[in-house]
């Protein structure tokens, strides 16, 4: 008798989750908390690109701002021969870790790479590319960036300045009338050229990256599930920032905060020259972009932060990747996360 219920009772579920996905909705078992009919634990990512955002509990978001293709400039410098002295730009200061900087550079880019392909699984229809925007890198660590990117099958391409490239355009003293060093004039001309190489490349969104952030495997498709749902939500286009950099606790400032796919975002009106947006953004403030590469203001990034001031930017709590400087540094390590975990896991060996 007890099999005959359990078999009846087994038959009308069938039923009713049939009925309950043909309108639209997904049917969550309770006692195992996993989607039935799928094989996916609930706190698995239960998104579909481009169709809809599903956060339990909170449901289903129709995504109707479908991302098309993710170009990622990397800006790269390594410098050379004197590298094991070299520490932060313009700082005394060793980074975590205390490796040479190219060390910093080779880890970013794999991490980037392992966690575009990552997303690649939920993405299907979308095209990456990784363009690496190198100033005066050695040629040792040039066919070492190479290597690297001849493990995946994304398209790549590594792009060298030239030192005298932008000359005529950055301005050699500051908004103080201070003389900016050598290390700044090629931050800046590295700026000015990725920003360059935005605008001619047919691309939907674009990831500015410096080349110290060690990236999580989820980090790309959490900004892309996260900037489908959250522009959706909001019927406009995004600024994202992958970190949760320590200096956002330094005030307490009122703020929003949004649910993206797996992590919390919160809107900020402050970042590092690090971060994503859509080429409709940087058509619309190109010019205001490029004067963070043509003068040196304090900060650095005052005309993006102006920019946030009128478009919503938002980051991840906890932080998708981390900012690899000094571990006294507000502008650097994320609280709670695992940094050794992370750069131990992005090591390539040669």
């Amino acid at each position: 008798m007890k099999n005959k219920i359990s078999k009846n009772q087994s038959f009308l579920k069938k039923i009713l989750i049939k009925i309950i996905r043909k309108i639209g909705y997904e049917f969550v078992d309770q006692s195992n908390l996993t989607l039935s009919n799928k094989d996916l634990y609930i706190k698995e990512n239960l998104s579909e690109a481009g169709i809809k955002s599903v956060v339990i509990p909170l449901g289903e978001t129709t995504i109707t701002r479908k991302v098309k293709s993710l170009t990622i400039i990397i800006r790269s410098y390594t410098f050379g021969d004197k590298e094991t002295n070299q520490v932060m730009l313009d700082q005394n200061k060793q980074r975590i870790f205390e490796f040479p900087k190219s060390e910093y550079t080779f880890r970013t880019i794999n991490s980037v790479i392992k966690s575009c392909e990552y997303a690649k699984k939920f993405f299907k229809d979308i095209k990456f590319k990784i363009i690496i925007s190198d100033d005066r890198s050695n040629s040792e660590n040039l066919n070492k960036i190479d290597k690297i990117l001849s493990q995946t099958t994304l398209d790549s391409e590594i792009i060298n300045i030239k030192q005298d490239e932008f000359n005529r355009e950055i301005q050699s003293i500051d908004e103080n009338g201070k003389e900016i060093s050598s290390n700044m004039i090629s931050n800046m001309r590295n700026i000015y050229k990725s920003l360059e190489i935005a605008k001619s490349e047919n691309s939907d969104l674009f990831y500015f990256l410096e080349d110290d952030y060690v990236h999580e495997k989820i980090a790309i498709s959490e900004m892309l599930f996260t900037y489908e749902k959250i522009s959706s939500q909001l019927n406009k286009e995004l600024f994202l920032c992958p970190a949760d950099y320590p200096y956002l606790y330094s005030n307490i400032d009122k703020t929003s905060v949004y649910f993206g796919n797996q992590r919390h975002w919160r809107q900020i009106n402050e970042t590092l020259i690090t971060f994503l947006t859509s080429k409709e953004m940087i058509v619309k403030y190109i010019d205001q972009m490029k004067e963070m590469s043509i003068k040196r203001h304090h900060p650095m990034e005052k005309k993006l932060h102006e920019i946030y001031e009128k478009e919503t930017c938002l980051s991840p709590i906890p932080s998708i990747s981390m900012h690899c400087t000094n571990i006294n540094s507000v502008y650097g390590l994320p609280p709670n996360f695992d940094w050794k975990k992370v750069w131990e896991e992005n090591e390539f060996k040669f």
